[in-house]
């Protein structure tokens, strides 16, 4: 009892404390013209309120973003032009994400949580900064707004609800983070900017790696699955099979697990009007009589979360999957380059 009653009691001053935080980053001053995993730190709800969606839209001078997808929210990226052109990689961008948003999930008032988005910084004086303006939505009719940008000369703790800074590194910090990247192989360098969130890589121009063997369970085969490697550190990783029902019964993917992850969810990709939606598929994947159906990058796909060591490429990774009718199968997954070749 004591230890429960301390706990209570511990949120409850949290709780109290925290009613007047603001969300902020957790970074310290990135680097100008880095790549970098940027860490909004969510500290409340909406006046005791759970929040349920949290929208960030991302700043003039933040590119080629790539969210983190987390356990039991969906994700909606929106797509549109940028204001003037970049090159990332020795390319020209001239659009991508401009708004990311982890909606439908529920995060408590008395708890804190992060939600994490990858992408360049381009095109920011050093010593300057980033401002994310940042909504909380907690159900549908409460939200906590973090958008406003102090205008110069004005302290930003000053505003009621400011929007989370990046702040770019300046002066002495700056140059010691650009000789310390020069000193890195540069190919090297080029390969971890543009692959950092490659294992969950959902290009679907991409070419697939060579796959398992084929895998019969009843009526049903199983052939060309895939994963790819991931960086140290990334969480999530994507994983892809063709699934070939050759039965006159429809049947349906309704779970899969996995020792190498925390949880392995079935997920849908899809881009409507520029928006990419990502959502976990609660009731399954059908399988229809006669048909074949593809978990690819871009669509179908499972979800290996709370990866316990990032996959390596050459590796491989055995998945169970399980079918409504057909019963449950382990599939051995190979581990393929972070990006396809």
């Amino acid at each position: 009892m004591k230890t429960i009653f301390s706990a209570a009691a511990a949120f409850a001053c949290l709780g109290a404390g925290s009613a007047h935080a603001h969300a902020t980053f957790a970074n310290t001053p990135v680097q100008p013209e880095s790549t970098v995993v940027a860490v909004l730190q969510v500290p409340h709800g909406c006046d005791g309120k759970a929040t349920t969606e949290v929208q960030m839209i991302l700043p003039e001078g933040f590119i080629s973003a790539k969210p983190q997808p987390k356990p039991g929210w969906e994700l909606e990226v929106v797509k549109g032009d940028y204001q003037k052109a970049y090159e990332d990689h020795g390319k020209k961008v001239t659009s991508g994400p401009v708004e990311i948003r982890w909606k439908n999930g529920n995060l408590p008032d008395e708890f804190y949580d992060t939600f994490i988005v990858r992408g360049k910084v381009t095109g920011v004086e050093p010593g300057g900064a980033l401002p994310f303006k940042v909504t909380q939505l907690c159900g549908s009719d409460a939200k906590v707004a973090w958008d406003e940008i102090a205008g110069p000369g004005v302290d930003p703790h000053s505003l009621k609800g400011p929007a989370p800074l990046l702040k770019v590194a300046g002066g002495d910090a700056a140059a010691a983070g650009h000789d310390a990247h020069a000193g890195h192989d540069a190919h090297a360098g080029h390969g971890a900017g543009h692959d950092a969130h490659a294992g969950h890589d959902m290009d679907a121009n991409a070419v697939a790696p060579a796959g398992t063997e084929t895998v019969k369970l009843g009526d049903l085969e199983l052939t060309g699955g895939f994963t790819r490697a991931m960086l140290p550190g990334q969480p999530v990783g994507g994983g892809f099979i063709t699934i070939k029902n050759a039965g006159g019964t429809d049947d349906r993917l309704i779970a899969a697990e996995s020792s190498v992850a925390g949880e392995v969810e079935l997920h849908e990709m899809a881009v409507v009007n520029d928006v990419m939606k990502m959502r976990k598929l609660a009731d399954g994947i059908p399988v229809p009589s006669g048909q074949t159906v593809e978990l690819k990058p871009g669509g179908l796909h499972l979800m290996f979360m709370a990866v316990k060591e990032p996959f390596v490429e050459g590796g491989k990774v055995t998945v169970k999957l399980t079918f409504e009718k057909a019963g449950a199968v382990d599939v051995v997954l190979p581990v393929g380059p972070a990006r396809g070749k």
